[in-house]
């Protein structure tokens, strides 16, 4: 504790006004630790403040009483120190009897008799008092301790709270990107597949070049083979109906400008 002084004089005083439950009050207070305390500790220590509060409260008026006492005692103390001047007068005038003056005197003598008493008690009340006040302002300020510890512990639970969230959105926003670099992965195994696709065409079109190269010499013995048989067999769609004639006669065919001539 930061005062344990001031709560060892606070735990006897609590021990000594409380009785017996002031034992186990005193010692719960002595030992009591705002940042290691519960919601359960604080009630008793408020239940604490309020008992003491309503002791200190009949303290005051206890002390107020035996103030107000010490006071008129003294004022009639001094009234009758003054009266007893006149007395004296009256009693050798006859005006009062002796014995009334004795019956005065014997009352100045006590009332004076009694006024170390009534100090005395006073000053009891007003110790009493003081040591409940002092037990009040304790118990007060651990009380708002207390309650300034727990306000710092709620703060520090919303700022914990707040950072998880905020971790929590950060995970999430991580697992986004995450989703989306491997998407990004994804077309680059796309990319290499289309790169693939144009390597085997590259190499279709190479073998087709090499195929064409190879079918050039078979595509021209064909086509002279195809002149070879158009020169021996010529195409009849193409032949003249006097030349078709002549073909049909067995006649040899005639020069074209000849028949022109003709």
């Amino acid at each position: 504790m930061s005062n344990l002084n001031g709560w060892g004089l606070t735990a006897r005083l609590i021990t000594k006004h409380f009785g017996a439950l002031g034992n186990r009050v005193s010692e719960a207070i002595a030992n009591f630790d705002p940042e290691t305390a519960t919601e359960a500790d604080r009630d008793r220590l408020a239940d604490s403040l309020r008992g003491a509060a309503q002791k200190l409260a009949a303290a005051r008026a206890a002390f107020n009483k035996e103030a107000d006492d010490v006071v008129k005692l003294r004022q009639l103390i001094a009234t009758d120190e003054q009266a007893a001047g006149t007395l004296a007068e009256r009693l050798a005038s006859g005006k009062i009897s002796e014995s009334t003056i004795t019956l005065f005197c014997d009352e100045l003598e006590s009332n004076k008799a009694r006024m170390p008493q009534e100090l005395q008690e006073e000053a009891d009340a007003r110790q009493y008092m003081d040591e409940l006040q002092t037990i009040v302002d304790a118990l007060s300020k651990q009380l708002a301790e207390f309650d300034s510890q727990a306000k710092k512990a709620m703060q520090a639970l919303a700022s914990a709270r707040a950072q998880q969230d905020l971790q929590q959105l950060r995970a999430e926003r991580q697992a986004q990107l995450t989703g989306l670099q491997g998407m990004q992965g994804q077309s680059s195994a796309l990319s290499a597949l289309t790169r693939r696709a144009e390597t085997i065409r590259t190499n279709a079109e190479g073998l087709r070049i090499v195929t064409d190269i190879g079918q050039k010499p078979l595509d021209q013995a064909a086509e002279l083979e195809a002149i070879r048989k158009s020169v021996s067999q010529p195409a009849l769609g193409n032949e003249s109906a006097l030349a078709r004639l002549q073909r049909l006669s067995g006649q040899p065919a005639a020069e074209p400008l000849a028949l022109a001539k003709s």
